[in-house]
């Protein structure tokens, strides 16, 4: 690769890393898995970076790439992953409701299909329009309302099964209950 080339490949990871380091998060729940994914598809990016950064929209590129290979991964795992906030070990206290909520916003996420993680993610979590999620998931914007509509309604049917003391914290009261 050419040194303006790589130049220009090096300022957008240095750009872009934290934003889709995060999406990575969320759409594997393992912030190693998600490490994993930022790294192959910007492997898969730079192998074809005169041809991604000729395009209209780098961005879109590199974060469909990034979605195609989690989907793929989610794919081939044999045996599914299930988050948990409980650990083997006896739980000691812990009155970090930051904690709580976001592994119950995981825990959810890791429950909904592949394609309605990736369409909740990008476009409730990274606040992304539903013309930009149709056009980074190459798909239309009708079928990103129907996959948000179903992460939707799987999300809430799984906020009414969990726990009530990580409902409360959610809904800002203390002890789960409705008053």
């Amino acid at each position: 690769m050419k040194t303006s080339t790589e130049a220009d490949f090096r300022a957008f990871v240095v750009t872009r890393w934290p934003r889709m380091l995060r999406t990575a998060h969320l759409l594997t729940g393992q912030h190693h898995d998600a490490e994993d994914l930022v790294q192959a598809a910007l492997a898969k990016a730079y192998v074809k970076w005169e041809r991604v950064r000729r395009t209209e929209d780098p961005d879109a590129y590199v974060w469909r790439i990034m979605i195609n290979i989690n989907v793929d991964r989610l794919r081939r795992m044999k045996v599914r992953e299930w988050l948990t906030t409980r650990f083997p070990e006896p739980e000691a206290p812990d009155h970090m409701e930051a904690f709580a909520e976001r592994s119950a916003i995981l825990d959810a996420l890791a429950r909904l299909p592949a394609k309605q993680r990736a369409v909740a993610v990008l476009r409730y979590l990274e606040d992304r329009s539903e013309s930009e999620v149709a056009r980074l998931l190459g798909t239309s914007v009708g079928t990103v309302r129907s996959h948000a509509a179903r992460a939707l309604k799987r999300l809430r049917e799984l906020a009414e099964s969990t726990e009530p003391a990580v409902l409360g914290t959610r809904r800002g009261t203390k002890g789960g209950g409705r008053d």
